[in-house]
Parts: structure tokens; sequence; C-alpha cells
């Protein structure tokens, strides 16, 4: 079942609005549509955002850039709240005590067979739209992921497709190469993920 907008149909929310919904409820606003971020991710989602986090966290340590992981709030404008899987901010005056404030430079989405086309299509254009520079989107069931560039016109490439046995070059974070043998958890040729 595909994302749906829930809370008031017709309503635009935005980030006062955000605020003062219950903590233990998770959204997103995209263009002022409360996107319910529910059911729980997979196990497998999980799995892959962990490892796909643990290399970046690695990969950074000691670096100006700083990765974070769901849940954390991205305000990235009055009517524009998300919560992506994986994002890494290089500009320290971007992080507040509650959110990140503005683009980061790299925001990773795992998809989900629920949240898929959202991911794709919605989320991408606001990303693209506002500023993120790399976009990187991971399918943990057919193990592959594909990176998108934000060029000089403001607008993403076509995408860079990485399958499970090569590394995943981040462009925005120099010399940064994530394993995705490793972030898909593959042992061997012929493991496959549960």
């Amino acid at each position: 079942m595909a994302a749906q907008p829930l809370k008031t149909p017709g309503t635009r929310y935005t980030w006062t609005d955000y605020q003062s919904w219950p903590d233990e409820e998770r959204w997103e606003i995209v263009a002022g549509m409360a996107y319910a971020m529910s059911p729980a991710p997979s196990t497998g989602h999980q799995m892959v955002t962990g490892n796909f986090f643990g290399c970046l966290r690695q990969a950074l340590a000691g670096s100006r850039c700083k990765p974070f992981v769901a849940p954390t709030d991205v305000k990235l404008s009055d009517n524009d709240v998300v919560q992506p899987d994986i994002l890494v901010v290089c500009d320290a005056a971007r992080i507040t005590p509650s959110h990140v404030e503005g683009a980061p430079d790299l925001i990773v989405e795992v998809l989900s067979p629920a949240t898929a086309t959202k991911d794709l299509r919605q989320k991408k254009a606001l990303y693209e739209e506002s500023g993120v520079r790399e976009y990187i989107v991971v399918d943990p069931l057919e193990h592959y992921a594909i990176r998108f560039l934000r060029g000089a016109d403001g607008s993403y490439d076509k995408g860079t497709v990485f399958a499970a046995d090569e590394k995943l070059v981040c462009a925005t974070l120099e010399g940064i190469e994530i394993p995705l043998r490793e972030v898909f958890d593959l042992a061997g040729p012929a493991a496959a993920m549960p």
C-alpha cells in the first residue's frame, strides 16, 4: 500500500503544526501535506539502513561532516519537514539541538514497498528543489542503489546505478566509498537477504 497523505484532507501543514504533534507519532510534511511514517520499517530495511549508516559513520570519523540516522527532523522549508533514513550535514551551522535546518549535503532513503513511490517522486523532487547535493536511494530487496547528483543548473542528473558487488562513490563526500556488499550483508555470491 502506497503512503497516502493523512491528517485533515486539504489542509496545508507547517513546521509550527509539526512541532505540536505527539512525539510518539512519526510524520513528514511534503508540500504542506502530512504523511504518516508507519507502520515501522521491516527488519531488512532497518538492517540495510544500519549497515549503510555504519559505513558512513566510520568513513566520516574525524570529519567536519556529520551523519545522522532516522528519526532526525530536517526542516527544508516551513511546509517541508522530513525524516530521511540517513543524512549527512557538512555545515555545523545547520545542526540545531532539535533538528537540521535546511538542505543536508547528502540524503539516503532505503526503499520499502509502502514508500518507494513517494521516495522516488515527491521526495526526490523536494530534495532537488531544496538543494540537496546528492540523493541516494537503496533497494534492499533487489540489492542496488541509485545516486542522483545535483548539477550547476540545480537539477538532478539521470542517476547512476550501483550493483551489490560495487562500491558506491559518494560524490559530495571526497574519498568516501560505500561497499554495497557490506550494506546488503552479502556474505558470498549466493547469499540473499531474508
